[in-house]
């Protein structure tokens, strides 16, 4: 049987090599080495527009959206915030639409950190632009590691157990569940770390990063792919996604 290709969300930043500085398509290798240690074949997914996403769902056996800099908080109604990073509109519209076209295709999907953010305003959802303002516990989150409880009925718990050592700061969470989402993994001041989708093959994101040390969750990805095989088609019966028609336009493209 075929190792199943997995899509790997990347950044396309600038880069120097050698003489040169030019545009590059970037991805630390821990998912790569994550992806290849599990039985699958590690590709990755410049950002180079929306357009192609549908292709991708339909080529790939699996799809991890990989972590990095803040959604722009306009994406999900919210006003922009100057204590984030600079906007990356490339790469938020390229992954929004790789979102709404895996779950769409049934697609086995993984969404680490900045991925569970976008798999949830993909589905209509929303996040806390700047955690520290929302919570006082913040400290839990931006500082160093904290334990996250999980849903020991959940894909998630299947694959980790009933606790996870989280040591990933993140500043942005989840506000409001996008359609089709189930909370599975909270931190101790209930902020959701872990979330599934229903009705799907495998449709899991987790506020932390598995491909570092503890592939059991990036094993059950690639795992849910092999069965699935790759894609020509979305899966008969399927819609426009919920939700999606609660994005801005300027995401939808």
């Amino acid at each position: 049987m075929p190792r199943p290709l997995i899509g790997i969300t990347s950044y396309l930043e600038a880069a120097r090599w050698g003489d040169w500085v030019r545009e590059a398509v970037l991805s630390p290798p821990a998912y790569a080495r994550a992806v290849e240690r599990a039985g699958g074949v590690p590709v990755l997914l410049p950002s180079l527009g929306p357009a192609v996403a549908a292709e991708h769902a339909r080529h790939l056996s699996g799809v991890i959206l990989a972590g990095g800099g803040e959604l722009d908080p306009t994406l999900y109604g919210a006003a922009r915030d100057e204590r984030l990073g600079e906007p990356q509109p490339h790469r938020d519209r390229f992954e929004l639409a790789l979102a709404r076209a895996a779950v769409q295709a049934g697609l086995p999907l993984l969404g680490v950190a900045r991925g569970m953010h976008v798999l949830n305003v993909a589905q209509g959802g929303s996040l806390i632009p700047w955690l520290p303002d929302a919570v006082d516990s913040h400290e839990l989150h931006t500082g160093g590691g904290h334990v996250v409880q999980v849903s020991v009925s959940s894909r998630l718990g299947e694959a980790v157990g009933d606790r996870v050592e989280a040591t990933a700061p993140h500043r942005q969470a989840i506000r409001r569940l996008g359609a089709g989402l189930t909370p599975v993994a909270w931190a101790d001041d209930q902020i959701v770390e872990g979330v599934e989708l229903r009705d799907h093959p495998f449709g899991v994101g987790v506020q932390w990063h598995p491909e570092r040390g503890d592939d059991r969750l990036v094993a059950a990805l690639v795992e849910a792919a092999a069965r699935s095989g790759p894609r020509s088609e979305a899966r008969p019966g399927t819609r426009d996604l919920p939700g999606s028609a609660a994005l801005p336009q300027e995401a939808r493209r």
